[in-house]
């Protein structure tokens, strides 16, 4: 034990001195020239794929040479088109023409439009007493106990009664009557879409772009633009000239998602156009146009809660009496996606690429190095080549008097004893 102690208080120094010694000392690199195949042809391999990956990857594919900037947008839109509709049967449809004012609900949205297809519209309705719809699982009832009075209808139209009622929609179901605006909205839309003629509507898109950084200004309008051509033309992604015509045919869009039209306007749907700027300012400025895209974001395979849908309400006074249009709208959702950057030539990021490729070069050395050092045969020759021990004449050096303990300490008998 008393060793132990020994010996503990003897390293205690030590330690410190050899942190002092470490503080005292400099390193600097020392060039070996190591003649062999393998660590050569190591060497040039990493090389190799140093300067490939800056000059191939980050400056030219990934253009290091340029500084860019994300673009700046603003988008409008304006959709043209009328639809006839002759449904004699369904009075709050029948016979009526459509125009932007009705299927366009509402009239202005931020980076967005919808365009209606299909509803469910139940007209002159007032605040009465009427049936529940007999869907409503909450609805249902035997006795007028099952109504409490002055209860909301869960997901149902209105307030119960108390007063439990035969369903005239279904003749062997009871329901709650209720206070609400009557008569209450039979949920069934068309099978087929009634405004399907909306398919052949127009959209004008109008995108006004900006790179502040680079001063520059874009629209999505050709330069040569006119309002006789735009009153004519319609986008077509396989002609040159109308490729950048800025109107669409909405059923284009819908098909250029890989969807039928006549199906997605039963229930509605959201579709996503997306107009994207990627321009190189090297170059004139005139080839900076934008490209489209267009993806559908909802899915048609959905089982529950399927398309796109919302209600609304048209209100007006008849003798005195509030009264109101119910719409259920069934249609399209487009919203609008603007991305994209510009670039243009600027030294400073070339130059930051070619400082950090030249630093991505010392991996070469220092692959070649442990390769050297721990797994060739003839690792302990190199390494003594490699390192070299150079003493100054202001060198730090432990004190005469602790040279002299540590040979006192083991010379002691035993120490001595211990070598037999």
């Amino acid at each position: 034990m008393t060793r132990y102690s020994t010996a503990c208080r003897n390293m205690a120094p030590k330690l410190v001195r050899s942190a002092v010694s470490l503080f005292f000392e400099y390193d600097t690199p020392r060039i070996v020239h190591i003649k062999s195949k393998k660590v050569g042809i190591i060497n040039r391999f990493l090389q190799l794929c140093v300067i490939g990956y800056v000059i191939g990857y980050a400056i030219v594919y990934k253009k290091g040479y340029q500084d860019f900037e994300d673009v700046q947008s603003a988008v409008t839109t304006k959709v043209k088109g009328v639809a006839f509709t002759n449904l004699t049967d369904n009075p709050g449809i029948g016979t009526r023409v459509w125009d932007v004012a009705d299927y366009i609900v509402p009239p202005q949205e931020n980076n967005a439009f919808f365009v209606m297809t299909n509803m469910v519209i139940t007209p002159n309705q007032t605040f009465s007493e009427c049936e529940e719809d007999p869907g409503v699982t909450d609805g249902h009832c035997q006795t007028d106990e099952d109504c409490t009075p002055n209860t909301p209808v869960t997901a149902g139209n209105g307030y119960k009664t108390g007063i439990c009622i035969n369903s005239t929609r279904n003749k062997t179901q009871r329901v709650c009557e209720i206070y609400a605006w009557c008569p209450v909205e039979i949920d069934q839309a068309p099978k087929t879409a009634v405004l399907l003629e909306s398919r052949t509507f127009t959209v004008f898109i109008k995108n006004n772009v900006e790179f502040p950084k680079f001063s520059v200004k874009r629209r999505n309008l050709p330069n040569n633009a006119t309002d006789a051509y735009l009153q004519m033309c319609r986008n077509n992604a396989y002609d040159t000239v109308d490729q950048y015509c800025p109107i669409f045919i909405l059923e284009t869009i819908v098909n250029r998602t890989g969807q039928d039209y006549a199906r997605i306007a039963e229930q509605g749907g959201v579709i996503q156009i997306v107009i994207t700027w990627d321009c190189n300012l090297d170059y004139s400025v005139d080839d900076c146009v934008p490209e489209y895209t267009f993806r559908r974001l909802d899915s048609d395979d959905y089982k529950v809660s399927k398309g796109y849908n919302f209600r609304y309400a048209e209100h007006y006074m008849e003798e005195n009496v509030r009264k109101r249009t119910l719409v259920k709208a069934y249609g399209i959702r487009f919203i609008l996606t603007v991305q994209g950057r510009a670039g243009k030539f600027n030294v400073v990021p070339l130059l930051l690429n070619i400082g950090s490729g030249l630093a991505l070069l010392s991996i070469a050395t220092i692959v070649c190095d442990v390769v050297v050092l721990y797994f060739l045969k003839a690792r302990t020759y190199y390494r003594d080549k490699k390192y070299l021990t150079v003493t100054g004449d202001d060198a730090y050096e432990p004190m005469e008097e602790d040279r002299f303990k540590e040979n006192k300490e083991d010379n002691t008998p035993s120490n001595v004893n211990n070598g037999k």
